[in-house]
């Protein structure tokens, strides 16, 4: 655990009791706050006491008299599109909004690091999609290259649930919009930006404020090294806006399918090949394309963003390289979950926005599609110039028959349920052929989350791949 500083003797509130709500209810106790709590649910209030909290209904303006700070759960909306009542209250009392990721910035660094001959330091990966991957595969370069590392925030444990730092050591930490947008203290030593594409524009007003949510990690955060990806005009903005000049090499580009140039430091993949160039002269590569955890162009960038935030830290091309090949991939993420008779199979559920099915389709050559759901704005326009790869649709879902009209020119059946999807894709498959759940939608309208939705793929598959 991380006790949280700068708060002893004081009243702090926190809102929201999941996760990171308790355990930065736990981590300022451990810091001398005194705590109270408040939940929307009453299950959470009910959790809450059984562990000794104290409640507090914080939408009530008279709960701020004695109020320190409100710690905010990252799945409340703070401004769009309508801040929390408990929220609006603490404005209104003149009482700072922070979260979890805030408190753990302000933190992490003690007077024990004195007398560490080598400082620990922060890696921060936000973007849209990747970030999970992105953030997984530096933590296991890290430990299979010796270096002791942590996984938290968006991924793994609660950020201020972790253990506190130890001589060399790196936490990695994958941060949401969300978590970005509230934060009070961003400092990272490495940030990290994947990609942008348009996601959550409801809680953020429109792609305007999406994006500036992603980029207060590097504008206040003000780290020593920027790992950019530049695909997107978003990306190239900010890393123009983070250089001094052409040569600065504390920005490093990344890019997945076009080459890079200049004089500064870049990393990209193409073609399967990952490059690194300083200085207008390449000084490290990588075949990527026999790696099985990250197939596809999509993950190619992950892996040129983990390879440059792993550069910074003074790793070497080989070292990465070889823990690379060992990576296991994410459930849900890409995950290899059966072969069977020359056909692959491969839950991508985590797929929740056209972009990212898009791109796991483009991914393999030729798929048998897995895909429906509760269908976000916008659409399934964007899929359509990558539906050449796909043998045919297996949709599921409430809505799957509209879902399936959508995809304009492509052999799609309705299944609605993962159970016949799963079945009839393995049956119509030949070798060679790849069965890709990839949804393109969110879960809810089934299921509690996509990683239920990627379990029961998992399930009806190896009910189908078994033998016998």
């Amino acid at each position: 655990m991380i006790p949280v500083q700068g708060y002893a003797g004081q009243c702090v509130a926190v809102l929201g009791l999941g996760r990171s709500g308790r355990a930065a209810a736990a981590a300022l106790r451990a810091g001398g706050a005194d705590v109270v709590v408040w939940d929307d649910g009453p299950a959470g209030r009910d959790a809450a006491q059984a562990e000794g909290l104290a409640l507090r209904d914080l939408t009530q303006p008279q709960a701020y008299a004695d109020i320190a700070a409100l710690i905010v759960s990252p799945g409340i909306p703070h401004l769009y599109p309508a801040p929390h009542p408990a929220i609006a209250a603490a404005w209104d009392a003149g009482v700072p909004v922070d979260n979890d990721i805030g408190l753990f910035f302000r933190s992490f660094a003690t007077s024990d690091w004195d007398g560490f001959d080598v400082t620990p330091r922060v890696i921060a990966v936000t973007g849209s999609n990747g970030k999970s991957t992105t953030a997984a595969l530096i933590h296991h370069i890290l430990v299979e290259n010796g270096r002791p590392a942590q996984l938290a925030g968006n991924i793994g444990r609660g950020v201020l649930d972790i253990a506190p730092a130890q001589e060399a050591g790196v936490v990695v930490l994958e941060l949401s919009s969300y978590q970005t947008d509230l934060a009070r203290a961003l400092t990272p030593d490495v940030a990290v930006f994947t990609n942008l594409s348009p996601d959550h524009l409801d809680r953020h007003a429109g792609l305007g404020g999406y994006f500036a949510a992603k980029r207060r990690l590097f504008a206040e955060g003000g780290p020593d090294r920027a790992v950019i990806g530049v695909d997107e005009p978003e990306g190239r903005y900010l890393a123009n806006q983070m250089i001094e000049g052409a040569a600065d090499d504390r920005v490093i580009r990344i890019s997945s399918g076009q080459k890079l140039s200049g004089e500064g430091w870049s990393v990209y993949a193409r073609k399967g090949f990952l490059s690194e160039y300083r200085k207008g002269k390449q000084v490290g590569a990588i075949d990527l394309r026999a790696i099985k955890g990250l197939p596809g162009m999509h993950n190619h960038q992950n892996a040129c963003a983990a390879y440059a935030a792993c550069r910074t830290l003074g790793l070497g091309p080989r070292g990465i390289e070889t823990a690379m090949r060992s990576y296991p991939g994410l459930p849900h993420r890409s995950q290899l979950v059966a072969e069977r008779a020359g056909v692959t199979f491969v839950n991508d559920s985590k797929a929740t926005n056209v972009d990212s099915a898009a791109k796991a389709l483009q991914a393999f050559p030729k798929v048998r599609w897995i895909c429906g759901g509760l269908q976000k704005d916008g659409g399934l326009d964007a899929l359509l110039p990558h539906l050449d790869r796909v043998a045919k649709a297996y949709v599921i879902g409430r809505e799957a028959a509209s879902f399936a009209r959508q995809l304009t020119g492509t052999d799609a059946e309705v299944c609605t349920t993962m159970q016949v999807a799963v079945a009839r894709a393995s049956a119509d498959a030949q070798p060679g052929e790849v069965v890709l759940l990839a949804p393109a939608a969110a879960s809810f309208d089934q299921y509690d989350n996509f990683e239920q939705r990627g379990a029961d793929f998992v399930a009806c598959v190896a009910a189908v791949a078994s033998p016998g």
